[in-house]
């Protein structure tokens, strides 16, 4: 058997290969039906506001859950829906989380997210404890979302009961280099346009000195735009320092009692996130049951589309979501 009684991931045909595992949802997205009757919430943050959806199950719920998406993505992310409708359909409340400057909540606050945005991340984990109303309040993060949610717990570890870190980067500049590999380019390309028009629909506009940086990085570079963008905009001297900064590696080799139980999940072909920090992760806490590294040799980026993938609110919950949900519902006592 594989982690918490699962079987372990087996890929599902055609979706065989790790590029392909990681483009599933992009290049055969299913419709999620999820309920009708969700809350808007805006959450109050310096220059402006962030927005999230807020859904509760059918029945009393056991705990809640943040769902926080990852780069160039949105809280309507086929992945982040997907992984929502399971959540509901298990008895948990939801709250989908649109980071600064993305979807639909792009004209509500000036700026742009980061890998370490805690500024943001902690009014968030406020107001979800807020509608928690004493129950348990959980963290997923999808990629970047699991980097920004790690950050925020290792700055106040009372601010979430567990964290699930799912193909999340835990040595930014490890996976900058992991991922401008030329075979990624195409992947690539698709990213960092997506991050420029966020940057370009800022209702401050891009300055100057921006501009002509984003003009002078490549368009496949996501390294340029962070050290055109993001660096800056969240206080960094040059991108080394954001990288170095924001990455939760080196915090996670030190700290171990203080933090949540945690689920970090990674595969090891994953083309965009290299699998190395997980496994030093795992040798670190190899003796803490709070931590809990899963290291799948297969599975692509926010793949784990595999075997025994089920119907689930209209769409098919991958092996990583029911894994998810399992380990949730194992900090909950059953």
């Amino acid at each position: 058997m594989g982690p918490l009684g699962l079987p372990p991931f087996r890929p599902r045909f055609p979706w065989l290969s790790p590029d392909l595992q990681t483009l599933r949802d992009s290049l055969r997205p299913q419709p999620v039906l999820l309920p009708r009757a969700q809350q808007r919430c805006l959450i109050p943050v310096a220059g402006g506001e962030l927005l999230a959806w807020w859904a509760l199950p059918q029945r009393p719920p056991q705990a809640v859950v943040l769902l926080v998406h990852g780069l160039g993505g949105n809280s309507e992310s086929v992945g982040v829906r997907r992984l929502a409708a399971l959540l509901l359909q298990r008895g948990l409340a939801v709250l989908r989380l649109n980071l600064r400057g993305a979807g639909v909540g792009r004209d509500l606050a000036s700026g742009s997210y980061a890998a370490r945005c805690n500024s943001d991340l902690l009014p968030v984990l406020a107001q979800a404890r807020q509608l928690a109303r004493g129950l348990p309040l959980v963290g997923v993060g999808f990629s970047l979302g699991g980097t920004v949610l790690l950050n925020a717990v290792l700055a106040n570890p009372a601010g979430l009961d567990g964290v699930v870190a799912l193909s999340a980067p835990l040595d930014l500049a490890a996976s900058c280099r992991h991922m401008q590999r030329r075979r990624n380019r195409p992947y690539l390309w698709v990213v960092v346009q997506r991050l420029r028009r966020q940057v370009s629909a800022d209702p401050a506009g891009l300055t100057a000195s921006e501009r002509r940086a984003l003009d002078a990085a490549p368009g496949w570079s996501l390294e340029g735009f962070d050290a055109a963008i993001t660096a800056p905009r969240w206080g960094y001297d040059a991108v080394e320092h954001y990288y170095a900064a924001a990455s939760p590696l080196p915090q996670l080799h030190k700290v171990v009692t203080a933090l949540p139980p945690c689920l970090v999940l990674q595969a090891a072909d994953d083309p965009w996130v290299p699998a190395a920090p997980a496994v030093a992760l795992a040798e670190a806490w190899s003796r803490c049951p709070s931590m809990l590294v899963v290291l799948p040799p297969r599975g692509g980026h926010n793949g784990f589309h595999g075997t025994g993938d089920h119907a689930q609110a209209g769409a098919a919950a991958s092996w990583s979501d029911r894994l998810t949900a399992s380990w949730i519902a194992q900090q909950l006592g059953g």
